[in-house]
């Protein structure tokens, strides 16, 4: 059964496509050098460990994409965003009034699971906290036609999906037609209108290059994507920190360029706290520390939880020993 979702939000706007923006000029080896040199600096231990590791819950999509994903584990995985900890075990670390926010950013389902994280979401009182995100347009290949997947996107906003992490065209990109990327890109953004945010998954271990990399955000920031994403989880390579770097200039010089934000999602094998906060220390000494709010950055994960319930209670419990 369909729901009407009439939420609206403030989503970017497409903008005319300009194949200068396309241009990059960027060394590998400095990318690969920048990179390295912030991952040695993210080491922290501690209680700035536990710190960064509650920081990183409210950041992550809580995701399961499974074939076997029915009513009851989706809803196991809502309860889980929406109470990662029992209250009392974190009255020490955190102050009483802040224990509210210590949730999960957003769900990620598939659009045949929205109505049922819709459902638990709303049980919990949870709706405008956690956003429910659904993977579509024939995720992960994208190798639909295009009027199925774009029929894919409306059937999961009348859903309930309050976010929609689409994949682009790789075959498009890998030919070159940046601006067939683009036609697709404008065309799902407006099967979004402004009931759900645009989230482009670039399946970046397939684009070839990291120019293609760059291309391919500045393509789907051009066609009014809220986020750019690195990976559907599923490829060979997903979210490594050069890319991530190569994302985060091209999101820099489009700001410059049209004044208009565009957030971050890396995907895929960021399993630890030590991967997140490796994540959120690039973040923060490129884009700045107030990018690390759930409007700006998103990690899309379905282990990552586990480690940071590790870490936290780790803590909590030294804490209690000291």
């Amino acid at each position: 059964m369909e729901r009407s979702n009439k939420m609206e939000f403030k989503v970017n706007k497409t903008l005319k496509y300009d194949a200068t923006f396309l241009k990059s000029n960027f060394s590998l080896p400095e990318v690969n050098r920048i990179a390295s040199s912030i991952s040695k600096s993210s080491t922290v231990t501690g209680d700035y460990e536990v710190a960064w590791a509650l920081k990183a819950v409210t950041l992550v999509d809580l995701t399961t994409l499974a074939g076997d994903d029915t009513a009851s584990n989706v809803s196991r995985l809502c309860v889980r965003a929406c109470l990662p900890f029992e209250p009392q075990l974190l009255e020490k670390v955190v102050e009483p009034s802040l224990l509210k926010d210590i949730h999960c950013a957003a769900v990620c389902v598939y659009p045949a699971r929205v109505a049922d994280a819709h459902k638990t979401l709303k049980q919990y009182g949870k709706l405008k906290d956690i956003s429910i995100a659904a993977v579509a347009t024939g995720f992960p290949t994208g190798q639909y036609g295009l009027k199925t997947r774009l029929e894919e996107i409306s059937y999961a906003v009348d859903a309930g999906a309050t976010e929609i992490d689409i994949v682009i065209n790789r075959q498009l990109a890998l030919v070159g037609d940046w601006k067939g990327v683009y036609d697709e890109v404008v065309l799902m953004r407006q099967a979004c209108g402004t009931r759900a945010h645009l989230k482009t998954i670039l399946a970046v271990g397939e684009l070839g290059s990291m120019e293609n990399v760059y291309k391919a955000s500045m393509v789907c920031m051009l066609a009014g994507a809220d986020f750019i994403k690195t990976s559907t989880g599923k490829e060979a390579v997903n979210a490594t920190l050069p890319v991530g770097l190569v994302m985060i200039w091209a999101i820099q010089e489009f700001k410059r360029l049209t004044g208009q934000i565009v957030g971050l999602k890396p995907a895929g094998g960021i399993r630890n706290v030590r991967d997140a906060i490796a994540w959120m220390t690039l973040v923060k000494s490129t884009l700045g520390m107030h990018w690390l709010q759930p409007e700006l950055f998103r990690f899309g994960a379905s282990g990552l939880l586990d480690d940071i319930e590790k870490v936290v209670r780790e803590g909590v419990a030294r804490l209690k020993q000291a």
